[in-house]
This record gives C-alpha cells, structure tokens and sequence, in this order.
C-alpha cells in the first residue's frame, strides 16, 4: 500500500494561514473539540448563504464564505458536515477550486481519531484487510480512503465515487427469492433500493428500526407488503433491552446513557429456524455487536452482506477482520459511493461458493 505522510492535523497545527471552519452540527463539534485538544486556534464559522441568519456558534458568529474572503487572505477551509447530495458535493468542489479545503476527519461514533498515530498503532490489520480484498478497485479505495482520513485531502476522496448500481449489478447479483435482512431500515428507502433490483421479487424481508417516530414511517411504507415482517427494535449481540437515544433520524443510536429504553435481538434469534441471503448492516455504530449476535448465521448461511464501514474510527478495519473471522469463505469489497466526508463507505460480501 502507498500510504501519504501528509497529516491534517499537523497541518493546521503547524499553519498561519486562517483557518475557517465550514458547518455548524455535531461535526462541528468534534472538529474544534479536536481543535481545541491540540491548541489549533481557528479564524471563524461558515455555513452555505441560505443557512446564514446571524446566528452564533461556538463563540463565533456564523458568516458567508464571501464575509471571509474579502478579509482573510488565503484561507484553509475546513468541512464539518456531511451531505451526499449532488448539489451539496459540486458547491464544495467549486469552493475548492479557488481555496484550500480539507476534510478533518473525526468519527461518528466513539472517540478514536484517523490519525498518522493511530495508523501505525493498527498498519499490520489494515494491511492484512487489503490482503483480502477481492479486487483491484476494491484495494485502490481501501487506500484512498485511509489517505483520505489521513490528510484530509479530498481528490482521495473523490477519485473513489462509484454509484451504488455498479454493486447490485456487478457484486451483489440479487435472484428473484432472496431472503432480506434490514437492519437500520430508516423509513423504508433501502427496501425500496432492493426491490428495484429484483423487480419485486423476493422470499422474504425482515426490517428493524429503532427509532419510534420512523418506524411508524417504515410501517405506513411496507407494513401491508407480502411476506414482510417490521420491528421496532435494535440488533445487538444478545437479546435485551438497552439504553437509547431516539429521535434523532438516522443518527438515532444505542447509547449508555440514552433516556429511552430500546428491546434488541440478534441475528442468530431472528434466523435460528430459517435461512437469510441478504443482510444490510447500518446501525449506527452498532455493526460489530450485530456480527458477534450473528455469528452461527453468518458461518451456516454466508449472506450476502452489505455494511457500512464509516462510523466508528477503527470500523474500516476491524469489521472485514471480524466478518472473515466468522465466515472465511467471502470475497469481500469495498465501495464508496458519493459523499463528503467517507460517510458511506460500504463493505460489500458475497460467498465464495466453489469454497463452501
């Protein structure tokens, strides 16, 4: 692997050019928090036009990229949000090309930051993911990505975008009975995904969503769907009732101390009796106990799986170890479809037949 020396944070650490923090959310946050951990001082917030109302955040108030560049002179701009809305992604782009701007990158969830340090603390299991890999392209994002995390550069970024048709045509390759797992099912959309590669035909689905108010939305969209079976509830490694915090869309998550009570069951409980061929993998940080709650499926069946690698600092690596480690008999891939930051960066597995 050819792996940047560039650092972000040494970066900024090391810059006098004013550095301009662009977003206001939860990114926003961990960012200057970050920031703040190794004394980087920044020059202001920015946010798009239509979202400047003279508001404050974090002690600054919350100006137009076009406030900044008539006083600050060469500016490094910082992106502390996410969209993989097109529109969202060309305005970042065209910024881009006229300013410095990076991308500091700092987990969803958890507390491990991508940096050069935490790199070389984990070198030997990210090269032993790429080792697995089932092919050139899925090698050549693993790495981009990792130099994307590393120095905040976003051509690593953006030379990795692939859309999501090229798996569902080329990787996964749905048939007419599959049996579909979705957990983290939102209000319904990766259903919806599925069945346009199918046509509509599938044996069975089964979703889970925890969120409250979405999951009546998931319902008011498949609840009358044949051979379909909805559950609000968590996936988890064993079955039980957890701490969570609700309401909060697709960031809605299992949390300590979350001030809602959430049941969460396992993989191995909802398929002890029948069979799964497809399984989609996005909880919010959750990813790693749904595999180790899913262990005896996994090893009798080898789903296809799709699972998202993004939200948790150590996920790019630890989750193909783990799933390998489960089930050896996968060729597994990784994708990243259009987003700024890596937000969707996806791991995409299907069973090595001749092996099984």
């Amino acid at each position: 692997m050819n792996i940047t020396d560039e650092s972000v944070w040494k970066v900024l650490k090391d810059t006098r050019r004013p550095i301009i923090i662009y977003g206001t959310g939860n990114g926003a946050d961990k960012i200057l928090r970050q920031m703040h951990k190794n004394n980087i001082h920044i020059y202001g917030i920015m946010a798009s036009n239509d979202f400047v109302r003279g508001q404050s955040f974090q002690g600054h108030i919350v100006r137009r990229l076009s406030d900044f560049e008539t006083e600050a002179d060469d500016p490094i701009i910082i992106i502390a949000f996410g969209s993989q809305r097109k529109e969202v992604i060309d305005n970042i782009l065209s910024i881009a090309k006229k300013h410095t701007v990076l991308c500091a990158d700092v987990p969803v969830y958890g507390s491990n930051i991508f940096d050069i340090d935490f790199y070389n603390d984990n070198k030997e299991k990210i090269s032993e993911v790429c080792s697995l890999l089932a092919d050139e392209q899925s090698k050549r994002v693993f790495e981009n990505i990792i130099n994307f995390k590393l120095s905040g550069r976003l051509s690593y970024l953006t030379d990795s975008f692939t859309e999501k048709s090229e798996v569902f045509g080329n990787i996964l390759c749905f048939d007419k009975s599959e049996s579909f797992l979705d957990l983290g099912a939102y209000r319904g959309d990766t259903i919806e995904e599925f069945l346009s590669c199918t046509n509509g035909a599938y044996s069975h689905i089964t979703a889970l969503e925890p969120d409250k108010k979405t999951f009546l939305k998931l319902r008011e969209y498949a609840g009358n769907m044949k051979d379909t079976q909805l559950f609000n509830m968590g996936i988890w490694c064993e079955d039980a009732d957890l701490n969570f915090e609700g309401s909060l869309g697709r960031g809605s998550s299992i949390k300590r101390d979350g001030t809602q009570y959430l049941p969460v069951t396992k993989i191995d409980t909802l398929y002890k009796k029948r069979k799964v061929t497809y399984i989609k993998l996005d909880v919010e940080g959750a990813e790693e106990q749904a595999l180790l709650g899913g262990k005896e499926v996994i090893r009798r069946d080898a789903p296809k799986i799709n699972m998202a690698l993004y939200h948790r600092g150590e996920d790019i690596f630890k989750l193909p170890l783990l799933l390998n480690d489960i089930q050896p008999h996968y060729r597994i891939y990784i994708r990243q479809h259009p987003h700024i930051p890596a937000w969707d960066l996806n791991l995409y597995a299907v069973p090595d037949t001749l092996n099984i």
